[in-house]
């Protein structure tokens, strides 16, 4: 299947590291955003919200990393341990999901992509979304070594893409102790962590510029 991504994009490792996870091997085509190329009318035809990171399964095209991830292992887990099908455990999964996509990483967006990256002007005040989200994701993981369950789930993968983005834009989380403790775990034993940290690479140089 064509995986449309930028190596840098958060959203984009995530659907990296779960195919990895489930064994799933990517045709990867890599799309320049600075040149314009999302916007080309062979891609607005897959996507016509022009954005990655976009999967095309055969004729079946999709969008939005959270939606990928979860086609993903739903069509091709051999089990369901990363997307539980019991509806408790799966909403748990699905609330880490939304958290990820509508606070910490809107948080990391409105923060450090547009005023680094797409070198918008950002109210300081903006900044002071991120450590309540920090906060959340602490309280999430209390007792707890991975944030939706007793085991890896879409949430973690999905997550540790933000976080790790985070790390590597230099903001300190450190005093969230909870965090810090499943970030380290989840290094050593993510699948895909070492393609996700070669994006996260690229993406401090982009932000160093």
């Amino acid at each position: 299947m064509d995986f449309y991504y930028a190596p840098a994009s958060a959203p984009c490792r995530a659907v990296l590291m779960t195919a990895q996870a489930l064994g799933i091997k990517l045709n990867k085509k890599l799309v320049n955003l600075f040149a314009g190329e999302h916007l080309k009318p062979e891609f607005l035809k897959l996507n016509p919200q022009h954005t990655v990171p976009t999967l095309v399964d055969n004729s079946f095209a999709i969008w939005e990393s959270h939606a990928i991830i979860i086609y993903l292992a739903e069509k091709y887990g051999k089990n369901d341990s990363l997307y539980p099908k019991c509806p408790k455990k799966r909403a748990v999964v699905n609330q880490r999901l939304f958290f990820d996509m509508g606070t910490i990483y809107q948080a990391f967006f409105d923060t450090y992509v547009l005023q680094y990256i797409l070198k918008q002007s950002v109210a300081p005040e903006t900044y002071n979304k991120i450590a309540p989200a920090f906060e959340l994701l602490n309280t999430f993981l209390e007792g707890q070594t991975y944030v939706a369950g007793d085991s890896l789930t879409l949430a973690d993968i999905s997550l540790l893409a933000t976080v790790s983005s985070y790390d590597v834009a230099k903001y300190d989380f450190s005093k969230y102790a909870n965090v810090t403790r499943w970030y380290e775990n989840l290094k050593k034993t993510a699948p895909g962590w070492e393609e996700n940290w070669e994006g996260c690479l690229i993406y401090k140089k982009m932000l160093n510029n």
